[in-house]
């Protein structure tokens, strides 16, 4: 006789991140002109408390654009602009020929200005670009600062050292880390050096790793929110874990998750475009400075949102993550592919 097991429905992990019941808040549905897709928003919440999401759109050639999507709540009623936010510009910039994608938004404080660094994708690959705003209306290029094949950047929101920082996800033949670069002017990057590695063998970070959305300040340290890429069988998982750096140096990290901390679980986020992805380019902290959002593509056709405690997350990392050595992050020849 055959046996049926019982299916358990609670999970039998730890819930860091809390989804919205109402997920997915975002999608292609919602949008008062024809799209594919939206997902993959960059997040900030401006001082009148309302929460902008730059969101990737792909519309129904296949290329990408921003556009801006606001809420009072952060959750619903969101207002979404009437045509393209910003689109690419191939005739001036020729790296945006194959579209734009996956926003990350840092406020300068010294500029007054939120810089918004963004893939590329152009004919010989994707590439990182940044562009400044004040209002999310008007626009003024940086331009292409990483050649292909590079992506998954963001800017640290102060200088260190009288130079501009921002992490970002170079890739060669073979693996995918995650490097930090410096710079005097946003255009011209150098200094560069790889600070977290992607694991080899059967981990879930085992073939590529990159920055999901801007690193996050604490009293503990910089806390990154990286995602994962692993290949199974069946194709591609993406998942998210966590690593914390040292507030006084930037390229030191201390302490990295054993395991995972977000993955596709819900059906809208195993299926869709791009099945089983849980994919962040942005988050925004509430006034009591603990709780987070965390705004991420799900299935590359539609947007969700997660909440954690930042109290709780670092609580959970300590407990859960051994402490790093320089040869858990050294570079080694084979790493270049």
């Amino acid at each position: 006789m055959s046996q049926i097991y019982a299916v358990n429905q609670k999970p039998q992990h730890e819930i860091l991140f809390k989804r919205e019941e109402t997920n997915p808040i975002l999608a292609a549905l919602h949008w008062p002109y024809p799209v594919n897709s939206v997902f993959n928003p960059g997040a900030v919440m401006l001082e009148d408390g309302t929460t902008l999401l730059l969101c990737r759109v792909e519309d129904r050639s296949g290329l990408s654009h921003f556009c801006v999507a606001r809420s009072k709540d952060g959750i619903s009623d969101w207002v979404v602009d009437k045509k393209p936010t910003l689109s690419p510009d191939p005739s001036n910039h020729p790296e945006e020929t194959w579209g734009i994608e996956d926003p990350r938004i840092t406020y300068l404080p010294e500029k007054k200005e939120y810089a918004v660094a963004y893939t590329a994708y152009s004919m010989a690959g994707p590439c990182v670009s940044i562009v400044l705003t004040k209002d999310f209306r008007r626009f003024n290029r940086v331009g292409m600062v990483m050649p292909p094949l590079n992506k998954d950047a963001a800017l640290l929101s102060h200088k260190i050292g009288g130079k501009w920082a921002m992490i970002h996800r170079p890739t060669t033949p073979k693996y995918s880390h995650i490097w930090i670069s410096f710079s005097p002017d946003l255009k011209h990057w150098g200094e560069h050096k790889m600070i977290l590695r992607s694991r080899r063998g059967p981990w879930w970070d085992s073939d590529k790793i990159g920055l999901s959305p801007p690193v996050i300040k604490t009293s503990e340290g910089w806390l990154m929110i990286y995602h994962s890429v692993r290949q199974t069988a069946s194709g591609a998982i993406y998942r998210i874990g966590m690593a914390l750096f040292d507030l006084g140096c930037h390229q030191t990290c201390l302490r990295r998750s054993d395991t995972w901390v977000f993955s596709p679980e819900e059906d809208y986020e195993r299926n869709g475009d791009v099945g089983n992805v849980v994919f962040p380019c942005g988050y925004t902290l509430a006034e009591d400075g603990d709780t987070v959002r965390l705004y991420y593509g799900g299935a590359d056709t539609c947007i969700g949102v997660a909440t954690g405690s930042l109290r709780h997350l670092l609580n959970w990392l300590h407990d859960n993550s051994k402490i790093m050595d320089q040869d858990d992050i050294s570079l080694k020849e084979s790493d270049y592919g």
